[in-house]
């Protein structure tokens, strides 16, 4: 699968709709039971890119970014502006925000990751598109430093530590990330004199696995 590492621009995803997708198989039973499962381990997020656009420039940076893509070919990265920080949106990541492993005194590689808990049955996310410049660990309390004390792989998100940390030493991140996604159409329709009285494009954008 082909991925360009560059950001779908942040002013035009700000003001779009989208969120999780989950798929649920759902069967009734003859008693009125149901039964419920999922194929899916992990949600699948949609967005509209269309409803973040204000002017013509704002469609013209569109179809450039879209041609450039050459539509559904090509996935970029998108910024979620309603979740795209392993704390609250209201404030600065910290090195101590999640947990992303347990030393095991052989492996120094772990993927980053965000944990959504509510409740007693946590989801546990892997982040595969962290941004560069934003991402610190943490060790047994410890701050950790990129270039300094681990390296990271910013296409895939796995941190690979200097040092070895051993058998039960809690390892803990905080960073900001996009989601890797594609154009869900290879079809953009705009009518300026519809833009101008307030109808904006429809811009399908569906997340895709790496």
């Amino acid at each position: 699968m082909s991925f360009h590492e560059i950001r779908f621009p942040a002013n035009l995803s700000f003001g779009s709709i989208g969120g999780p997708e989950r798929r649920t198989e759902v069967v009734t039973l003859a008693n009125g039971y149901e039964e419920r499962n999922t194929p899916w381990a992990h949600s699948r997020r949609r967005y509209d890119a269309g409803l973040g656009m204000r002017s013509l420039d704002d469609v013209e940076l569109m179809l450039a970014f879209f041609e450039a893509r050459r539509g559904q070919l090509h996935g970029f990265r998108w910024k979620d502006w309603a979740d795209y920080k392993t704390c609250p949106v209201s404030r600065e990541p910290e090195f101590d925000d999640q947990i992303i492993g347990y030393g095991d005194g052989q492996s120094a590689e772990f993927q980053l990751s965000k944990t959504y808990q509510a409740g007693a049955n946590p989801y546990l996310r892997p982040v595969v598109k962290p941004v560069a410049g934003t991402v610190t660990l943490g060790m047994e309390g410890d701050l950790l430093r990129e270039a300094v004390h681990f390296d990271l792989d910013v296409t895939t998100g796995k941190v690979t530590l200097y040092n070895v940390p051993a058998a039960g030493v809690e390892i803990t991140a905080g960073f900001e990330f996009d989601v890797p996604v594609r154009f869900d159409t290879d079809l953009i329709q705009v009518s300026v004199a519809s833009f101008k009285a307030g109808n904006v494009p429809n811009v399908p954008v569906i997340e895709v696995r790496l």
